[in-house]
């Protein structure tokens, strides 16, 4: 039996130091036509994608507008393979690949602020005007 010396090989994955996500987090490209949702991550963290390198593509759709918190809504989607989607982001339309929207991680939309129902109907209720 032999005895290595060496320390222990490094993790598999790379701790990229970003915070844990939403329970409720998915790609962009799995979300259908008329959904709304807000960007909570992009980049592919080391995936090798088909067609660019992770970093260019995290470069480009950082570019394009798509950085965390911005509000996106999937307007179209094309005839065949519902290839590509067309997507508001924020103000602004882009058509993009699936498997570019891959690399675009949403939740759920709640607009700023937003407060359950209840707590709404709570204030207005306490509300004592002269």
């Amino acid at each position: 039996m032999h005895i290595s010396s060496r320390p222990a090989a490094a993790p598999a994955v790379p701790d990229t130091g970003r915070t844990t996500l939403p329970a409720d987090a998915r790609p962009l490209s799995r979300a259908a036509k008329g959904e709304v949702g807000r960007v909570v991550r992009v980049g592919l963290d080391g995936v090798i994608h088909d067609s660019l390198n992770p970093e260019e593509l995290e470069r480009r759709l950082l570019e394009i507008g798509f950085v965390e918190g911005a509000r996106v809504e999937i307007l179209h989607e094309g005839l065949f393979g519902r290839d590509p989607i067309a997507v508001r982001v924020d103000d602004m339309r882009v058509a993009l690949r699936r498997r570019e929207a891959e690399a675009i991680l949403i939740t759920r939309w709640q607009p700023d602020g937003a407060s359950p129902a209840g707590a709404a109907l709570h204030v207005i209720a306490e509300d004592t005007r002269p």
